[in-house]
């Protein structure tokens, strides 16, 4: 038997590379172990089968976004959503072509907060150009959710929903509120407060029976089934 050592040192040895060489193969997802994929450099090894990824690169993984379908009643925190978050989740066909790493799920935060009743997209990101964007341009950011209502609107109540408001004091700024069929309306809205939409149906006799987020921006949902997640593809934005 063999002594065991760090697979850093292992894979250094095996392929006569730097130690630092070796450990951004095994961060980036590119080594085996027996046939399991190990993403940590101080692993310890000792007879086991090591192998390097054909495509393997040397390149340093770069932040990424996460997009998730956020179920109704589940809470939108990044502690909440992270057993949703893993690879028999990940959508199938998810076609940004990022490798998928555990290092991915660390260190996100979550600059789109969604009320724990609602349903719908929910972004976590590693990166921070696009954390600053979410929440500095929030004004600028187009928000696409569906209400599902019940009740009796005012005579002018659209109208009212549209611009006509206030809440707290505060006069709302116009929004863009439109009826999707008999029960549900579609609100695009920028800076949303909490319970604001509950707020505004409410002034006009609806009660709000739930609510699903689809698009943040130029962002659609698409098709992620509850609980699914996607990665935001290189060169989309928000």
């Amino acid at each position: 038997m063999t002594d065991a050592i760090r697979l850093a040192k292992h894979v250094a040895q095996m392929l006569g590379c730097s130690r630092r060489e070796a450990e951004l193969y095994i961060e980036g997802g590119w080594v085996s172990v027996d046939g399991q994929v190990v993403e940590e450099p101080q692993f310890r090894v000792a007879d086991q089968s090591v192998l390097l990824h054909s495509d393997a690169s040397l390149q340093q993984a770069e932040p990424v976004t996460l997009l998730w379908h956020k179920p109704a009643g589940q809470d939108a925190s990044l502690a909440a959503a992270l057993p949703w978050l893993n690879a028999d989740t990940h959508a199938a066909d998810d076609a940004a072509g990022i490798h998928l790493l555990k290092r991915h799920f660390a260190h996100q935060t979550a600059p789109t907060p969604l009320e724990t009743s609602a349903s719908g997209l929910v972004v976590f990101t590693q990166d921070e150009r696009i954390a600053r964007k979410l929440v500095q341009d929030a004004a600028l950011i187009e928000h696409e959710i569906i209400v599902e209502v019940s009740g009796d609107i005012a005579p002018n109540g659209l109208k009212l929903l549209n611009h006509g408001l206030t809440i707290n004091g505060r006069v709302l700024p116009p929004i863009k509120v439109s009826w999707q069929n008999e029960t549900r309306l579609r609100f695009a809205i920028k800076a949303m407060q909490p319970n604001q939409i509950a707020q505004m149906c409410t002034r006009v006799g609806l009660s709000v029976v739930g609510m699903k987020r689809i698009r943040i921006g130029r962002i659609p949902m698409s098709k992620l089934a509850p609980g699914q997640w996607r990665y935001l593809p290189a060169g989309e934005r928000f």
